[in-house]
């Protein structure tokens, strides 16, 4: 069974920093790109930043570029996002998310979310 866990959401305040963790279990971590996304209240979720397993490639969605840093430890089976400068519009429930290192993969494992709030 497939397991995604995040961890690290709060309250914070415009101009912080946090760090989300995503660990995952049931599944070949180094064959999979892991991606962070986010829902904020009364949106759909959408993209923030993906990185693949072996060669690390990076993406960012443009609003985070510069901010937000993804990174991951194979060995540890975790992918982090670290945000930086924080403010009102990050906030939302930050989700964890798996796919298949391979070309049209599609996400098919998904964290529970982590809320993440921004007050100004």
């Amino acid at each position: 069974q497939v397991q995604l866990v995040e961890s690290g959401g709060g309250l914070v305040e415009a101009g912080d920093s946090l760090r989300l963790s995503c660990t995952a279990s049931g599944l070949p971590f180094n064959a999979y790109t892991m991606g962070w996304f986010r829902q904020a209240p009364g949106k759909e979720r959408h993209f923030v930043a993906n990185i693949t397993p072996r060669l690390l490639n990076v993406e960012y969605e443009l609003s985070v570029k510069g901010r937000f840093t993804i990174s991951r430890d194979n060995a540890k089976n975790t992918v982090y996002l670290q945000m930086n400068s924080l403010n009102s519009e990050d906030t939302a429930v930050y989700y964890c998310a798996a796919r298949r290192n391979v070309i049209g993969g599609a996400y098919d494992y998904w964290g529970q979310g982590t809320q993440v709030t921004v007050s100004t």
